[in-house]
């Protein structure tokens, strides 16, 4: 594909040679003298003139001077580049159709143009949306509902009475509507499990990473807003809520019936005390723990997390406390010296 096509496909700017062809998209190290790479990291600007890649995407504003590759202009180098990748890149699918393993109940629902992969089994009563992708080994409890053009990846399993919107994509070994953690204790202490029968919905445009597991409750809906991203082996508690366009990085653990904002990012390993509001635009920093509402746009770490500005300035502090520990020892000698002097 010829560079000024990308430029059209993508609706970019060409500075330099648009005739040059392009066989794929790499990194900056990595790429060779058909492909095309890109810059939205400012400390790796200087790679941009040693690169053997054949073009370059870079930033409206960021400077091409020492640059001897032709240029792509973009608003956002990172989202062209991932629109480019697109160009060069699909994942493979399964061939149109149900595999002979695959075992569907009579009542089930599958959608036209839907592909099942080997060892399926899909219960009673659920409905399969159109164009939707099953991968092997993956279990579909009754009831539940699959919107159109869903991708599950391989040994997922959608609980009964679960609910997927349109274009919902489960990586591996997901489970979503597995028992939330609910339990009465019984005056002898032991404990009395508590009927889980509430459900899950997820929303369109959601992608759940490998690992993470979506907890119904004994009673409402757990659901995932619109276009939010969850990461690899994240927990998500029964009964919460997750807000639209929301990222939920590696390992974060909300507790049962947390409301989560729209736009919030919670970095990886965040954990969020149950029953909690974080509000619309938030960040929180990686390792964090949250044990109080937090209000819509604060940026805000530490365990217990605050001020994002305010523990920036505790852990500089805390780097210097030794040589305090030493200046308040020295004054403290001093002091004693004055005051045994003014006894005298």
């Amino acid at each position: 594909m010829k560079l000024h096509e990308i430029a059209e496909k993508l609706n970019l700017r060409v500075e330099g040679d648009g005739e040059v062809g392009i066989t794929g998209v790499n990194t900056l190290e990595e790429a060779g003298s058909t492909e095309l790479t890109f810059l939205s990291n400012p400390r790796y600007t200087p790679k941009v003139k040693t690169t053997a890649a054949a073009a370059v995407i870079l930033g409206e504003k960021t400077p091409s001077d020492g640059i001897a590759i032709p240029v792509l202009r973009a608003p956002d180098a990172y989202l062209a580049f991932a629109r480019a990748l697109e160009l060069f890149y699909a994942a493979p699918t399964l061939p149109p159709g149900v595999h002979p393993s695959a075992v569907i109940d009579p009542t089930a629902t599958i959608g036209a143009d839907a592909r099942v992969g080997a060892c399926v089994v899909i219960g009673p009563d659920v409905r399969v949306g159109d164009r939707v992708t099953i991968h092997p080994n993956t279990t579909i409890y009754p009831g539940a509902t699959i919107g159109d053009d869903c991708v599950i990846h391989s040994n997922c399993a959608v609980r009964e009475y679960v609910a997927l919107g349109n274009r919902v994509i489960l990586q591996n070994n997901v489970t979503v509507g597995s028992d939330g953690f609910g339990f009465a204790q019984r005056p002898d202490k032991s404990w009395h499990k508590i009927p889980q029968s509430g459900d899950v919905h997820i929303e369109d445009d959601v992608e759940i990473g490998a690992g993470t597991t979506l907890d119904r409750g004994s009673l409402g809906t757990t659901r995932v807003g619109r276009g939010s991203k969850l990461d690899n082996l994240v927990q998500i508690g029964h009964g919460s809520r997750v807000g639209e366009d929301t990222l939920l990085c590696a390992q974060v653990g909300l507790a049962g019936s947390c409301e989560i904002g729209d736009r919030v990012i919670l970095a990886g390993q965040v954990g969020v005390v149950g029953h909690l509001k974080v509000g619309n635009d938030v960040i929180v920093t990686a390792q964090s723990g949250v044990p109080n509402d937090v209000e819509p746009g604060k940026h805000i770490a530490g365990s217990p997390a605050y001020d994002h500005r305010q523990w920036l300035k505790v852990i500089a502090t805390q780097q210097k406390l030794p040589d305090l520990v030493k200046t308040i020892r020295d004054l403290e000698r001093r002091l004693a010296k004055l005051e045994q002097a003014e006894t005298e």
